[in-house]
C-alpha cells in the first residue's frame, strides 16, 4: 500500500523569465505544518534541472547560498510528512526519452499496488515506496504514446485512484492536477505575470499574490509559453473534500474551495457549545489546532475566553514514550498549564480530536495538577470511527479509542468531569455540506468508488 503522507506542494511560473525559487520558498515556509520532515525545491531554465532537498524544516535546510543556485523560471517545492525514511527526498525527479520530469504531490492512491505491480511487469524500476513515484513512471509511459506532457497526465488521471494534488514540471511546462473527488485542497494564485500553485491560500498571502482559482475535481490547468489552460473533460465526479482540513490540517487563514478556515472553526465551537453546553468559569483551547473553537465556544456561551495552556514553541510533534509517566512528560514539556488562570476554576478546554485517547487523558491530568477544579473537555469533530483510505494519519479501527468505547466509556478513561464531541450533522449547519465532503473517518461512508 506505500505509505501514509501529509504533504504541502509549491509551483511557480515567471513569464517574465525571473527566477521563482525565493518565492516557493516563502510559499513552502507558510505550508510547513503540512509536513515538517523533510522538505525540497527544484527549479530549471530549459536547460538544465537546478535542486535543494533534505531533511529538516524549510529554515534549517535552505539558506542564501543555497537559494541562489536554484535558477529558473519555472520551479515546484514539497514539504514532507509520513512515507519511507530510505525514500527519496520530493519533489522527486526523473529523465526518460522526452526529457525530465518533476512531481510534488500531496497524497495517497487506493489502488497502489495494482498500478506498481503492473508497472513492474512491465520492467519498471523503483526507487521508493513512493506514490509519486508511480504516478510519475504512469506519466513516462503515456507520453511516449501521447503528443504532450499535459496529454499523458491526463490519461494517467484516468487510471489513478484516491486523493491527490499535485503539481507537475516538464521542461517548459507547470501542470497542475487534482483527484476526481478532490480530496486535498489546491489553489492557483498570480502576481504579475508569475502564476502560482499552492496547497493552501495562505501560501499566496504571504508573497502577495491574489488566488485566481482552485484546481477543480478531477480538473488538469496547464501553464506555458502559450498561456493557462484548463483541461476537466472525463475525470470529475462529485466533489469530497476532506472535512478535516477545516479541523486540524489547514491553516485558518487559508480558504479551501470558498470556504474561510477560520470562520468555519468559530462556527464548529458555537456549535459545540449548542451540542454540550456547562457552566464554568473560563474556556480555552488546546494550542494551537483548538483555539478558535474554543474562541467560537466562548462566544456562543459567553464564558470569558483565556489562555489556560503555555506552548513551548521548540518541541514539535508529541514524541512517544514507553510507559505512562514518560507520555505524561512528554505532554508536559510541550504544553505546561498556567496555574494563575486556572487554579480553582471549573474550566471548558477544547481540542480538535481524540485519537487513542492517551494525549487527553494526559493533558486533562496536567490540567487538574495545575489546580483546576473541574475539567469540562470538547471535542471540534465527531468520534473517529473509521481509518482513512486516502492516506491522513488516522490509524486503523482497533486503535482508535471510540470505535471501542462509548463517549461515556471515554470520558472515565480520560478523566474529564464532561465529555462532548461535535455532532456531524453540524458541519452541514456551519455550511460545509455533507454531498461535498469526505466524512468518512466519522461516518464509515466512503466516497464511492473505495470500498470499506
Amino acid at each position: 500500500m506505500g505509505n501514509k503522507v501529509d504533504c504541502g506542494v509549491m509551483a511557480a511560473y515567471d513569464y517574465d523569465g525571473g527566477n521563482v525559487a525565493i518565492d516557493i520558498y516563502h510559499g513552502l515556509y507558510t505550508l510547513q505544518h503540512r509536513g515538517q520532515e523533510s522538505c525540497g525545491i527544484v527549479t530549471n531554465d530549459y536547460v538544465k534541472l537546478y535542486s535543494v532537498k533534505n531533511k529538516g524544516l524549510v529554515n534549517e535546510v535552505f539558506n542564501r547560498d543555497n537559494l541562489a543556485t536554484l535558477k529558473g523560471k519555472i520551479g515546484v517545492g514539497h514539504v514532507h510528512y509520513g512515507g519511507d525514511e530510505n525514500d527519496a527526498i520530493p519533489p522527486i525527479m526523473s529523465r526518460y526519452c522526452k526529457g525530465t520530469i518533476t512531481l510534488a504531490m500531496d497524497g495517497h492512491l487506493t489502488n497502489y499496488d495494482e498500478l506498481r505491480s503492473e508497472l513492474e511487469q512491465r520492467g519498471a524500476i523503483f526507487q521508493s515506496s513512493s506514490h509519486a513515484e508511480v504516478i510519475m513512471n504512469m506519466i513516462a509511459v503515456a507520453r511516449t504514446k501521447l503528443p504532450s506532457a499535459e496529454a499523458a497526465v491526463y490519461d494517467t488521471m484516468l487510471r489513478l485512484k484516491g486523493a491527490f494534488s499535485a503539481v507537475l514540471m516538464s521542461p517548459k511546462k507547470l501542470i497542475a492536477f487534482r483527484d476526481s473527488f478532490g480530496v486535498r485542497p489546491l489553489s492557483v494564485g498570480k502576481r504579475g505575470n508569475r502564476w502560482f500553485v499552492a496547497s493552501e491560500t495562505a501560501a499566496f498571502d504571504v508573497i502577495k499574490a491574489e488566488k485566481v482559482c482552485d484546481v477543480l475535481p478531477g480538473e488538469l490547468i496547464k501553464i506555458d509559453e502559450t498561456g493557462v489552460s484548463h483541461m476537466t473533460d472525463g475525470v470529475s465526479k462529485s466533489p469530497a473534500h476532506c472535512i478535516f482540513e477545516y479541523v486540524y490540517f489547514a491553516r485558518p487563514d487559508s480558504m479551501l474551495d470558498g470556504n474561510n478556515v477560520y470562520q468555519a472553526r468559530i462556527d464548529i465551537g458555537r456549535e459545540l457549545f449548542k451540542a454540550h453546553p456547562v457552566k464554568a468559569d473560563m474556556v480555552f483551547g488546546v494550542p494551537s489546532s483548538g483555539l478558535h473553537f474554543a474562541l467560537g465556544y466562548s462566544y456562543e456561551s459567553g464564558i470569558p475566553y483565556g489562555d489556560g495552556l503555555f506552548k513551548n514553541s521548540y518541541v514539535g510533534r508529541t514524541f512517544i514514550r514507553g510507559t505512562s509517566e514518560e507520555r505524561y512528560e512528554a505532554v508536559s514539556i510541550k504544553l505546561n498549564p498556567l496555574r494563575g488562570a486556572i487554579k480553582g476554576k471549573d474550566v471548558v478546554i477544547v481540542d480538535d480530536s481524540i485519537v487513542r485517547g492517551t494525549t487527553s487523558a494526559n493533558l486533562i491530568r496536567l490540567i487538574k495538577d495545575g489546580g483546576a477544579k473541574s475539567v469540562h473537555m470538547r471535542i471540534a469533530s465527531p468520534p473517529f470511527l473509521w481509518h482513512c483510505k486516502f492516506g491522513s494519519d488516522i490509524p486503523d479501527r482497533k486503535q482508535l479509542i471510540a470505535a471501542r468505547m462509548s463517549v461515556e466509556e471515554i470520558r472515565k478513561q480520560i478523566g474529564a468531569d464532561t465529555l462532548g464531541y461535535l455532532p456531524v450533522e453540524a458541519f452541514e449547519r456551519i455550511g460545509l455540506k455533507a454531498c461535498e465532503h469526505c466524512e468518512a473517518c466519522f461516518t464509515g461512508v466512503y466516497p464511492d468508488e473505495i470500498e470499506k
